[in-house]
């Protein structure tokens, strides 16, 4: 009989346990739909201040931004981190189109790639057309030399997850430039990562080794790729660029901070980035995350909320082209001896979240899925090994043992914005954001709960 009572006991505590926590995410969604400040704050964001790539003035307007709204929420502490950025600016407007052997001509959209060098002028080449960043490596400088090379690999569309498709594209992008300038090819221009076929080119980093040729890179637009390799088909085809940006000295910027006391010094931290590239307004890469962040912690003090841990919320600067917003904040945090034991970022735009990547052991996705039913009832199912985020990253090096989580999301239209004048505000849906913020505040009161 003893032994009934005490299953029925902790059955009951468990039982109230859950009603307490579902109870108060309830509260958390209610205020994150009903009179939630996410889609208004990512406005402002993204059309008083507008695209904020690195080391521009309107980076610098950002931190400034980011700093007042933070200070206006009251939290028990706000402050800015000293970080040095790459400055890297587009100058004036791309321009290319290409001839083909009938002397007709189509003007290409085109966006260098993030740390180009510019063409100085007009060039003018033959463009020879590769499948993929191995078909290219296998060519010889007698192929290319001269050349304007036209990288044509398109995402695989059978990937379900669309982040898959972009990860199998990558290195076009990031070191397509770098390995045909080691064949002292002319130029480099490449298919744009996106999913769909459109007349948007799609920007994003690119880097050259030490001592290689530098050469330009450009991305066109999925739609001006396609209509290439059908020119190419029928013969010769030459390609007329120019491009005008120039990388300067390093600047200093800064994280935006915010924090909310605990009852003891081990820090969850969780942000997005502040940055974007300098084309259309960055709303989803990654105002989306920066605003899903505030709100966060906006909610969670509203709410009366009071912490076990250190809640910190950062507003990284950097991570588009350089991370130096994520490396400098993990190693600061090891200098002065924080216990960080949880990181959780988004970064994937302002879309439905479905769950959360987790970042760490077997025995972490585990403790993870323990809220997994929990979870269900407000539609957030997918919790299984991933990637936490480019900025959360760099704290596993100084804190291995630590678990990081990165929001996931339907991915399905993120590539027909990623890095394009399409990404602007008005292409954000408010519904799915405001759950994007509740989805971040409930996964920190989980883990602030559950993490000793």
């Amino acid at each position: 009989m003893k032994k009934i009572l005490l299953f029925i006991a902790l059955f009951s505590a468990i039982n109230s346990f859950c009603q307490t926590d579902s109870t108060f995410i309830r509260k958390v969604y209610d205020e994150a739909l009903e009179r939630g400040e996410a889609y208004e704050n990512l406005r402002s964001l993204c059309k008083d201040i507008g695209a904020r790539i690195t080391g521009s003035a309107e980076a610098e307007m950002a931190v400034k931004w980011g700093e007042k709204l933070l200070n206006s929420y009251g939290f028990d502490k706000v402050y800015l981190q000293e970080i040095k950025v790459p400055h890297w600016e587009r100058g004036t407007k791309e321009a290319a189109w290409v001839i083909n052997e009938k002397g007709e001509t189509y003007k290409l959209d085109i966006l260098a790639l993030g740390g180009s060098i510019g063409t100085n002028g007009l060039i003018s080449g033959e463009v020879i057309e590769v499948a993929n960043l191995e078909a290219l490596q296998q060519l010889s400088e007698n192929d290319v030399k001269g050349k304007v090379v036209f990288i044509s690999q398109a995402f695989d569309q059978k990937h379900i997850n669309t982040f898959h498709a972009y990860g199998g594209c990558y290195p076009i992008r990031g070191k397509g430039t770098n390995e045909a300038g080691k064949l002292n090819a002319k130029a480099v221009v490449i298919r744009s990562l996106a999913t769909p076929e459109d007349d948007f080119p799609h920007t994003g980093t690119m880097h050259y080794d030490e001592g290689v040729n530098k050469i330009p890179g450009a991305a066109m637009s999925t739609k001006n790729a396609t209509m290439l390799s059908a020119w190419l088909k029928k013969g010769k085809v030459t390609l007329k660029m120019e491009m005008d940006c120039e990388k300067f000295e390093d600047v200093t910027s800064y994280n935006v901070i915010a924090e909310m006391n605990g009852k003891d010094n081990k820090i969850i931290t969780w942000g997005g980035h502040l940055d974007s590239w300098d084309v259309g307004d960055g709303a989803h890469d990654d105002g989306a995350g920066i605003v899903h962040s505030i709100e966060a912690l906006r909610i969670l003090k509203k709410l009366g909320y009071q912490p076990n841990h250190k809640l910190r919320c950062v507003l990284f600067m950097n991570e588009e082209n350089g991370n130096m917003g994520g490396k400098s904040y993990a190693k600061i945090a090891s200098e002065n001896k924080e216990e960080h034991i949880c990181a959780i970022e988004s970064d994937r735009g302002g879309f439905l979240p479905v769950g959360f990547d987790i970042n760490g052991t077997e025995e972490q996705v585990k403790f993870v899925n323990q809220h997994k039913e929990l979870l269900s009832d407000f539609e957030l199912f997918r919790f299984k090994k991933g990637y936490g985020g480019v900025d959360i990253g760099p704290l596993k090096e100084f804190y291995p043992d630590m678990i990081q989580l990165g929001m996931a999301i339907n991915s399905q239209i993120y590539f027909n914005y990623h890095h394009s004048n399409n990404d602007v505000f008005e292409n954000v849906n408010q519904r799915e954001l405001e759950l994007g913020a509740a989805a971040m505040a409930t996964m920190i009161y989980l883990m602030d709960k559950s993490l000793k």
